[in-house]
């Protein structure tokens, strides 16, 4: 990820100097008047003084390209990984490619839960079939819910989070400057512009009246801008935020994958809202990581506003209250078969939040959401399957 950002705090320690060049000089005169100079050595002076007594600062400056990072546990290593940069997470290396740079800006591993979304769709709408046509359809739907404007929303989520990167992860392309302004802002738009394009084209294909698809993009295209943009800004709120974020990935890619093939039901609606509760709590699993600069700049994530021990709790708690009323729900809908192999998803991912999640939600984020994930979003597939029928 490029050049980092590096802050450098000069002090004066009036009790001990020890190095001339490195810390400067100090001499006491009269401090009746400021004059600021520069020498050629590359030092600068501030020299407060009078015809007979004088008070000189003078501070070396700081080599930049010398400085190492002074947070070598967030920098990403000389050695880092390539996939790691190419899929937008953290131990990437760094990368001087305008293209990679700007498929790391999209994060790429972002993108298969809104994949799977349209997947579980198409599947809740029973009227997916097996045809280049139908496949077809999918594939389409999926790179409009993905790269397009999944990738919109984590660029400009990145963009608009540029002063909180500086802090957490100033090696991020944006904040490093390996990427311009001008670059970014013209990469969400030609990913906007090209999701809601799609959007369009996927309503004319399926034949409808009115542009269900292209509606569903354009709501989510808002929300995914008054997430991350001021005023509105919902992830300064926890709650609010976290939710936004949970409906954009779960609830928004089904509705578009079942509108495209069938129609919306009232059932679909209340149980993908509620997964969205889920969403909201695998959304608070990025949220520990960024505690330091979420606090600096006043965002109450609910880390912040709970404290660790609390939130992680909460997140659990949200992901695996609302799967177990999933369950219920199906049960009481006289699908016991779909409700018992929910609930043998449901254990595993119990498992992994006491091995990995609960002892420390930030070493081992990655291994929690690479391990419990998965068995979620089967969970998604298997109420879709229970919808259908």
């Amino acid at each position: 990820m490029t050049t980092s950002i590096l802050n450098t705090v000069s002090s004066i320690h009036s009790s001990r100097v020890t190095s001339v060049d490195r810390v400067g000089v100090l001499s006491l005169r009269n401090p009746d008047s400021v004059d600021f100079t520069r020498r050629r050595s590359g030092s600068s002076s501030l020299v407060f003084g009078s015809p007979g007594r004088r008070f000189v600062v003078r501070a070396a400056e700081t080599d930049t390209d010398k400085v190492k990072s002074q947070t070598p546990d967030k920098a990403p290593a000389g050695s880092g990984s390539s996939i790691n940069q190419l899929l937008g997470i953290k131990g990437a290396s760094q990368e001087t490619n305008k293209w990679k740079i700007r498929l790391q800006l999209t994060k790429p591993v972002t993108w298969p839960p809104l994949v799977w979304g349209v997947v579980c769709g198409a599947a809740a709408s029973g009227n997916f079939h097996w045809t280049p046509e139908d496949v077809a359809k999918s594939i389409l739907c999926m790179v409009m819910s993905g790269p397009c404007l999944t990738g919109y929303t984590q660029t400009i989520n990145d963009w608009y989070d540029r002063d909180i990167d500086a802090i957490n992860e100033p090696y991020r392309p944006i904040p490093s400057g390996a990427i311009s302004e001008q670059e970014v802002i013209t990469q969400f738009w030609v990913l906007l512009l090209g999701g809601l394009g799609i959007a369009g084209i996927l309503d004319v294909w399926a034949g409808h009246t009115t542009p269900t698809v292209f509606y569903l993009a354009l709501g989510g295209s808002l929300l995914s801008y008054i997430y991350s943009a001021p005023p509105l800004k919902l992830k300064q709120n926890g709650w609010v935020g976290n939710f936004a974020l949970g409906a954009s990935y779960i609830s928004l890619p089904w509705w578009a994958g079942q509108a495209l093939f069938g129609t919306l039901t009232p059932d679909v609606v209340v149980l993908t809202l509620l997964y969205s509760i889920a969403g909201l709590g695998i959304a608070i699993v990025n949220d520990f990581k960024s505690v330091e600069g979420d606090r600096a700049l006043g965002l109450q994530s609910l880390p912040v506003a709970f404290g660790t021990e609390t939130a992680k709790w909460i997140c659990v708690g949200a992901i695996d209250v609302t799967q177990l009323s999933v369950a219920g729900y199906l049960l009481a809908s006289g699908k016991p078969y779909y409700a018992l192999a929910l609930l043998a998803l449901i254990i595993p991912q119990i498992v992994f939040q006491f091995k990995y999640f609960l002892k420390d939600p930030v070493k081992y984020d990655v291994k929690y959401q690479a391990s419990a994930q998965p068995f979620l979003v089967l969970g998604i597939f298997v109420t879709a399957l229970a919808s259908q029928h």
